[in-house]
């Protein structure tokens, strides 16, 4: 007998919240508690949940996103990030141009078409920013490591979004595509981060004017969840990043209004019951059994995007003189990837059909792995650096 789609909800949260009692037993964040039994409950392993119920509730995802990026935009003050200088940013692009610099190059040098290396690659410097947020949350981590890892995480969507337009049209040259889009192809993603900030700006110009004139708690509440939404709907309206928009968002309102903290902190308290939804969904959303088929190159994939993570933060947090804890371990929180990746890795069946299905089958066994082993390392990554007591 197939349940009503709020008895579905209503177990997802019940059984989050009974995973983290056995997450705080074992002394890992409640995160990866979600995801299992996400995984164990979903169509793939029980099938407590069906497929079609997940793919049904596919705009808790899309929230839970939104929020996240609504959060992670406050990290960007402008007395913050005078403070910080431009480490973020340096760190922000090496580490992205590392991890699809050293799969490239890996995967080219184990016999592999250079179109195929260089898409894949591509999707390397994509990392998720739910999973990290969520344990600095937990945890209440403070300190270099985290106050660096929160814009470098934020600004990675737009590196991989630029990363991908200039390895996808460098791929098509080779492959023989018209030269007359290549400039195009180039230039599509700056286009589509400057429309997804000029969205975000704009809302967040909207929402502190809003703020002043709906001066109730629950009236600011719902402001919020407005304008997040309207972030979210209009970018995926226009076919740009949402989560850019929802960052610029949390990033003008940061610096425009003086109701911000108070915004942040009523925002904070009302969004983890749609958080853990959200793990939990995407947890079942894993197919497990894709994990066999991906091979060499799958693996290739999986450890050297790592390893160009780490490189390339390592180098950037040099370069920038960031803390030494920054240089030893801001690359281990970056090891999730989900979203972006999945929706970079489905672009390709469209832009390089002959290759699309492969990488698209890569990028899912590589997003069920990064997703039940990165905030376990991310959680250790922030204990050695002492940033969790």
């Amino acid at each position: 007998m197939e349940l009503n789609i709020l008895l579905y909800l209503s177990i997802a949260l019940i059984l989050a919240l009974l995973s983290s009692k056995l997450m705080k037993l074992a002394k890992l964040p409640n995160v990866t508690g979600y995801l299992i039994v996400g995984l164990l409950a979903g169509p793939y392993v029980l099938n407590l949940i069906p497929l079609d119920t997940v793919d049904s509730l596919g705009i808790i995802p899309e929230a839970a996103l939104g929020f996240i990026a609504f959060s992670i935009g406050a990290e960007f003050k402008f007395s913050y990030l005078k403070k910080v200088g431009k480490a973020p940013i340096i760190i922000a692009c090496l580490e992205s141009f590392g991890a699809v610099l050293v799969v490239d190059l890996v995967l080219i040098a184990a016999g592999n078409d250079v179109p195929f290396s260089l898409c894949l690659g591509a999707i390397a410097a994509a990392t998720a920013p739910a999973a990290t947020l969520m344990v600095v949350k937990q945890y209440k981590a403070h300190g270099p490591v985290t106050e660096t890892l929160l814009p470098v995480v934020a600004l990675d969507d737009a590196t991989a979004l630029m990363c991908f337009g200039i390895s996808v049209a460098i791929a098509k040259t080779i492959e023989g595509g018209v030269g007359d889009n290549i400039a195009m192809t180039i230039l599509k993603p700056l286009l589509e981060i400057i429309a997804a900030l000029a969205i975000g700006i704009i809302f967040g110009i909207l929402f502190r004017f809003l703020v002043k004139w709906f001066t109730g708690r629950g009236n600011r509440l719902a402001v919020t969840y407005a304008l997040v939404f309207a972030c979210i709907g209009l970018g995926e309206m226009l076919n740009v990043s949402s989560l850019l928009a929802c960052m610029a968002l949390g990033a003008t309102l940061a610096n425009t209004s003086s109701f911000a903290d108070v915004i942040f902190e009523q925002t904070d308290r009302m969004t983890p019951p749609i958080f853990m939804m959200f793990f939990f969904l995407s947890g079942a959303a894993l197919d497990i059994s894709l994990i066999p088929s991906v091979g060499l190159i799958g693996f290739i994939y999986i450890i050297m995007r790592v390893v160009g993570k780490m490189l390339g933060s390592f180098t950037g947090a040099k370069l920038s003189k960031a803390n030494k804890n920054v240089q030893k371990y801001l690359g281990f929180t970056l090891i999730p990837q989900a979203g972006v990746a999945i929706g970079l890795a489905t672009t390709t069946m469209s832009i390089v059909p002959a290759y699309g299905p492969k990488i698209r089958t890569i990028i899912l066994c590589g997003t069920v792995i990064y997703e039940l082993t990165g905030p376990v390392i991310t959680k250790l990554a922030l204990k050695k650096a002492g940033e969790i007591s």
